[in-house]
């Protein structure tokens, strides 16, 4: 059965990505290594702050629409519930790092 993650991503400067994948781990490394233009790329949006997984794409996807919606404050809150010091969640996942 595919899973389905919502995430957020950061920048140092505290700049905010909201996404959808069916493949976290893929779209973080591809989000690391700027390799898709964009706004990641050209905020350097490259630390893994917040993600959360389901098994239905239309939840998945109505969740991401739900998120990029709100006030950065909230945002911001909903990341301090899984991770209150902002850790790049992604940090050890892959060897060159």
């Amino acid at each position: 059965m595919l899973k389905y993650y919502i995430y957020i991503m950061s920048s140092s400067t505290g700049t905010l990505y909201t996404g959808m994948t069916n493949d976290l781990e893929r779209r973080v490394y591809e989000h690391k290594h700027k390799l898709k233009p964009g706004f990641t790329k050209r905020y350097n949006v490259t630390r893994l702050a917040y993600f959360e997984e389901t098994n239905d794409v239309g939840i998945a996807i109505a969740r991401e629409k739900e998120i990029k919606g709100w006030r950065r404050s909230k945002k911001v809150a909903l990341i301090k519930t899984l991770n209150p010091t902002w850790q790049d969640l992604a940090a050890d996942w892959f060897d060159s790092e």
